[in-house]
């Protein structure tokens, strides 16, 4: 199934054909959109980003006309720096222009339409089918080019089910779901690494996933939070619809982490050593203490004749600290976001439904249902198009942020 989302003009807006500057536009003859356009009222790009488009427009003709001019004079920093915008740039502008086009063909359209000619209306309404869809593509990947991407989202994931209210028919739900994320998976290519499972036959009470590939975190982030099932299992005599619960966190696999520690953050200081050891013991300044100031964490080595020595070891325990302490505090803030994520797993803060008496998938977080639940749990492009409908109003979210 195809989900269209018609977009609006916005109010006082008047689409233009062929317009690349700010001046030619001012110059262009603009066509205004019929009364009870599909489009009037929906469009998802604000005024203001209309306005900062048509700004990146002028400066894409300025850009082709420097890149195309003398640019033996310029400087290598300098040329790769209007290469890249220009590449940046035609980012929005190529189908930026493209939508100001299918916005001028719609018009026509509207004409054809009304006019007498029989013929002349059914090629037009066949064709504005197309020229909708047109509309709609080019305003997701302008949408999708103008967001800035959090860097995460190009980073693995660790994906964790678990069964929650609803007994065995919860645990065997979330064995389904399993299949259904790792077949989504396997289709994209990506690779899909049980880490830990408590399983039992079909029945999956916990499981943790490790999945790697290209952008594995940015496509699966929606899926966080409790999914809900409303069927009547197998072992239910009087046909009663059961409803049970699996709570689903994804979280960014985070990279190793890193302790930095700056010499300025260190007090160092030397004294005698103290105890058995011997000549050395009280008269050399052998022995190391090392504080580190923003932590207040000290070591002290004595275990070595040298002083350098002592620091070395010192250093390397400080270090292990350190860590262990960043460690921790990631750890922290992980189960804090996967808390945040998954909720209590109450059916009550169910994200989707999955209802297989009507042939039923809801996504509860945009209002959107599709009808094809064995589509779904096989990870088909069913599931994908819930996921992209998903990004649409997460960029959508942003962009209101934007402008």
């Amino acid at each position: 199934m195809k989900c269209l989302r018609l977009l609006r003009i916005p109010r006082g807006y008047a689409p233009m054909r062929r317009c690349y500057s700010a001046a030619a536009a001012s110059k262009t003859k603009l066509a205004t959109l019929p009364a009870g356009s599909e489009l009037a009222g929906k469009s998802n790009l604000t005024p203001r980003i209309h306005d900062k488009l048509r700004i990146l427009q002028t400066k894409y003709v300025d850009l082709n006309r420097r890149m195309s001019g003398d640019v033996s004079k310029l400087g290598r920093e300098e040329l790769a720096r209007l290469s890249k915008d220009l590449s940046e740039t035609g980012l929005l502008v190529t189908p930026y222009s493209q939508l100001l086009q299918h916005y001028s063909e719609l018009v026509e359209l509207h004409q054809m339409i009304d006019s007498k000619d029989k013929s002349l209306q059914e090629m037009a309404r066949e064709e504005k089918i197309g020229t909708l869809e047109a509309i709609a593509d080019c305003e997701r990947e302008i949408i999708s080019n103008l967001l800035p991407r959090d860097t995460t989202e190009k980073a693995n994931a660790i994906l964790e089910l678990r069964a929650g209210t609803g007994g065995s028919e919860a645990s065997l739900f979330c064995g389904e779901l399993l299949q259904m994320y790792q077949k989504f998976c396997l289709l994209r290519g990506w690779k899909f690494n049980k880490l830990s499972i408590n399983e039992e036959g079909d029945k999956v009470k916990e499981a943790v996933i490790e999945v790697s590939g290209r952008n594995v975190f940015g496509v699966l982030m929606f899926e966080s939070g409790t999914h809900r099932v409303q069927r009547v299992p197998a072992t239910e005599n009087q046909g009663r619809v059961h409803t049970s619960t699996v709570t689903v966190a994804v979280l960014p696999e985070a990279a190793d982490v890193h302790v930095e520690i700056k010499e300025s953050d260190l007090r160092i200081e030397c004294c005698r050593a103290s105890g058995a050891g011997g000549q050395h013991v009280n008269t050399t300044d052998s022995a190391v203490r090392i504080t580190h100031i923003p932590t207040g964490v000290f070591v002290e080595n004595q275990q070595e004749r040298s002083q350098i020595q002592n620091k070395e070891k010192a250093m390397k325990v400080l270090r292990a600290r350190l860590y262990d302490m960043e460690r921790q505090r990631v750890d922290r803030e992980r189960r804090a976001s996967r808390n945040k994520l998954i909720g209590t797993g109450d059916r009550s803060e169910k994200i989707r439904t999955y209802n297989f008496a009507q042939n039923r998938v809801t996504d509860h977080r945009i209002n959107f249902s599709l009808y094809d639940i064995e589509g779904i749990l096989n990870g088909t492009s069913s599931m994908q198009q819930i996921i992209d409908q998903l990004r649409m109003q997460h960029d959508l979210d942003e962009l209101a942020n934007l402008d």
